[in-house]
């Protein structure tokens, strides 16, 4: 039996990781609630509120879900990363900087004066699988509002992203090249070197070790990764 699971993507912050999470219950009681006062936690606690609204058991947080402590483990979470999201019931997508009732359609170089006017989330790396891979995509303000889901939004995503309205709402295709995959990462920032790689694994269906120190040679690997 396959399980059905909900999954949150968002932009990283204050987060509360595997290691938080379960010495938790076995911490002093100010650790314990300098913890839970981060946004992270604040963002586990609504998302898996909002999973259980929607009749969902499990709910998958890359924050606290992967032992980061363990190579091994990371290595396999970033070569599933892509998987996971696809076979995801709904993806909640967490707009932490947008504080309107409504799905911010136009640019504003005002509000988002450090993401070329867009939400951060669209300028993130991994986000570009998240949007892509999940059969579902809600989008949340900051307020946990819902805003919009990817169906509905395909033509202003498709204008954000440059991501074709075919690929959000049916999925990649054989059709693609690679050129126009790159392309929807041009622009996209990562906080490490290699992740600008490693973010991109799953869109090309391929795999390979994750080396943190690699920098740059990481995206070489993808590319002799990808013409094999």
């Amino acid at each position: 039996m396959t399980t059905r699971y909900a999954i949150l993507s968002h932009r990283w912050g204050a987060e509360v990781n595997y290691e938080d999470m379960i010495g938790l219950m076995k911490m002093e009681e100010e650790e314990r609630e300098e913890v839970k006062q981060r946004d992270g936690y604040q963002k586990i606690v609504k998302s898996c509120e909002q999973a259980a609204k929607d009749g969902h058991k499990w709910l998958w947080i890359d924050t606290c879900c992967i032992d980061k402590r363990s190579s091994a483990e990371l290595s396999e979470a970033i070569n599933s990363m892509y998987r996971w999201y696809q076979n995801a019931q709904v993806c909640y997508a967490y707009l932490n900087d947008v504080g309107e009732s409504t799905f911010p359609a136009e640019k504003d170089d005002d509000t988002f004066s450090q993401s070329n006017g867009r939400p951060e989330w669209f300028m993130r790396g991994w986000t570009l699988q998240e949007l892509i891979a999940p059969k579902e995509v809600i989008f949340f303000n900051k307020g946990w509002e819902p805003i919009g889901n990817k169906r509905c939004l395909a033509p202003t995503l498709q204008v954000i992203t440059g991501i074709p309205r075919e690929v959000l709402t049916s999925g990649m295709d054989g059709s693609l090249s690679v050129a126009q995959i790159m392309s929807w990462a041009a622009g996209r920032q990562t906080t490490r070197a290699e992740d600008r790689a490693y973010s991109m694994m799953g869109l090309f269906g391929v795999h390979m070790p994750v080396l943190y120190g690699e920098g740059a040679r990481a995206f070489q690997r993808l590319q002799l990764e990808i013409v094999r």
